[in-house]
């Protein structure tokens, strides 16, 4: 087995593990990883771009490095590779537990339990809960299982084909910053400017992806592709986002919802164009949109593993 080969059979086999087992339970890398970049952060910081990007270059660098290095130590030994890929293939994948939390949520909303449905919106996303109704936790979670779809699965997959461990590794350390530091706030309006982008530049390709292969699954939500692609093209590029659109308006037209809105967050709020036509979504969108996620995250993985164990 060549070295390729065995990276394409672990990015495979990391997929199924977290298919089957969904994230870690305890002592998750990423988890590890936000705690160690925290610290990093503590001892760094400063509101300047110029310490942000540093910032950024030490916390995605060296798990960067940490991937040639166990790349460069299995290079004759392919089953070791495969094993180390698909452990960090598995670390890195959020498929499972995404499309849990939208069924969770859908439960939740078909019980009419507006409260715990509330209490439950911050394992998918950032807003504010406290003054949403039923639609707008619907929303909420639709744009968060499209958008996650990308930097969950899809992105991770695909820096993963493209360019082995270390592709797997710095793609979840940036996206991770990102998450920490990316936001608009006045600590990190600055000194998170580096990781926003560079979690942007990563995620260019994924997110239209992304659009694409939502547009192929579109049947199994009850969508029609050519509609789809209708919205996408016409919505992809409202959204502020240079990626979120891609994946949100695909989602939309999938669903034959309309998302989009204002949003609110803690501290702030921001209203984003309308996306897609139709009704705003319910209960029953969600575990279809969890269907789409799951078939675009799996078309993905055999497509890398492909891509992976074809090159020489």
């Amino acid at each position: 087995m060549t070295s390729t080969r065995a990276d394409a059979a672990g990015l495979a086999a990391g997929y199924l593990l977290d298919a089957v087992f969904g994230d870690p339970r305890r002592f998750h890398p990423v988890a590890g990883f936000g705690t160690a970049a925290g610290a990093l952060e503590r001892r760094i910081y400063a509101p300047t771009r110029r310490r942000g990007a540093a910032f950024t270059a030490i916390a995605v660098g060296v798990p960067a490095l940490a991937g040639v290095a166990a790349t460069a130590a299995t290079r004759r030994y392919p089953l070791a590779r495969a094993v180390v890929v698909a452990a960090a293939t598995w670390t890195v994948l959020g498929g499972r537990t995404l499309r849990k939390e939208s069924r969770v949520m859908a439960r939740h909303l078909e019980n009419r339990e507006i409260d715990e449905a509330r209490g439950r919106l911050n394992h998918l996303c950032g807003r504010d809960p406290r003054n949403l109704d039923e639609p707008e936790l619907a929303r909420a979670t639709v744009e968060s299982v499209a958008e996650n779809t990308s930097d969950a699965v899809v992105a991770p997959l695909l820096w993963g084909g493209l360019l082995g461990l270390p592709g797997l590794l710095a793609y979840r350390a940036a996206n991770t910053l990102d998450a920490m530091v990316g936001h608009r706030s006045p600590r990190y309006e600055r000194f998170g400017t580096a990781s926003a982008r560079l979690d942007d530049a990563l995620n260019l390709l994924p997110a239209r992806l992304t659009g694409l292969l939502t547009i192929a699954v579109a049947p199994i939500a009850g969508g029609n592709p050519k509609e789809t692609l209708r919205v996408w093209r016409r919505d992809r590029n409202d959204h502020p986002s240079p990626n979120a659109g891609q994946c949100e308006s695909a989602m939309a037209g999938a669903l034959g919802v309309r998302l989009g809105g204002r949003n609110v967050y803690f501290g702030r709020s921001e209203t984003r164009p309308f996306l897609g036509d139709g009704p705003r979504p319910s209960a029953v969108h969600l575990r279809r949109a969890a269907r789409v996620s799951g078939a675009v995250g799996l078309a993905t993985a055999v497509g890398v593993a492909l891509l992976r164990g074809l090159r020489k």
